[in-house]
């Protein structure tokens, strides 16, 4: 499905696109872009009621969708979402490793065995059994693009969040593993890497105690040089550029969406 004209970099016609994490935030609003150019989309998320909305609406625009409830955490459910894209389509050119979640902010002395290991389950091993999966069909058939998304906080240091950005830090080495592994078989694996930006995750957010969460935002803001946090559609568009099947020569990259913070 093509609404226009489409330049031959942001042309999806085609493809087929799975993508976690797709029942708001950027998956959502990666699958209305990618679809809306051409692909058909593979969708899943733990709240299936967030995912029948958007199923809908890509429905309602013509977008052929497939979605499953999936537990990024369970391997079964990762394989079942790829499974999902050949049954249906009989391949996956485009993988977005998108689901995850934060933890409550707090000093690195307080976090809790229990906190530790579920940003482990989902960011981390969300992560690599999607991976695992999407690369082995990928590679069966003659190539692929797979996009992770870290984090900052998988850049550099994150106070008050130890337990996320060791994790976002994993997602990025099991990127340009990956990368490294399967740039013979023609698949790229990149990751985006974007500052705090306004997604649930950001809006829902619980702050620290004796502070607001518009508080916590302005300090967040305050450490860009932009002076304000992102919005989600400029994160999503660095996205679709890095899904581009004309990014032919891009892999093993981690690409910062953060308004200059990483220019410092």
């Amino acid at each position: 499905m093509a609404e226009f004209n489409l330049d031959p970099l942001l042309d999806f016609s085609d493809k087929v696109a799975l993508i976690t994490g797709a029942a708001s935030g950027f998956g959502a609003l990666l699958a209305e872009e990618l679809g809306r150019r051409g692909a058909s989309l593979v969708l899943g998320d733990i709240n299936e009621a967030g995912l029948d909305s958007v199923v809908e609406k890509l429905s309602s625009l013509g977008v052929s969708v497939q979605a499953v409830a999936c537990d990024v955490s369970s391997e079964t459910d990762c394989a079942s979402m790829v499974a999902l894209a050949r049954e249906n389509f009989g391949r996956l050119d485009i993988a977005v490793n998108n689901a995850g979640i934060a933890p409550p902010m707090q000093y690195f002395e307080d976090v809790e065995e229990e906190t530790l290991d579920l940003q482990h389950r989902v960011n981390v091993k969300g992560v690599f059994f999607g991976m695992k999966h999407q690369l082995k069909l990928m590679r069966s058939q003659g190539g692929g693009i797979i996009l992770n998304v870290s984090s900052m906080a998988g850049l550099g240091g994150a106070p008050k969040a130890s337990s996320y950005a060791g994790a976002k830090h994993s997602v990025i080495g099991l990127t340009r593993t990956a990368a490294v592994e399967y740039a013979r078989h023609n698949v790229r694996v990149n990751a985006v890497c974007p500052f705090y930006t306004l997604t649930p995750m950001i809006t829902d957010m619980q702050a620290p105690e004796g502070a607001t969460v518009e508080q916590v935002h302005s300090i967040f803001a305050a450490g860009s040089p932009m002076k304000r946090l992102g919005k989600p559609e400029e994160v999503v568009s660095a996205m679709v550029m890095l899904c581009s099947p004309a990014l032919s020569y891009v892999t093993g990259q981690s690409l910062a969406v953060d308004g200059g913070v990483s220019a410092f």
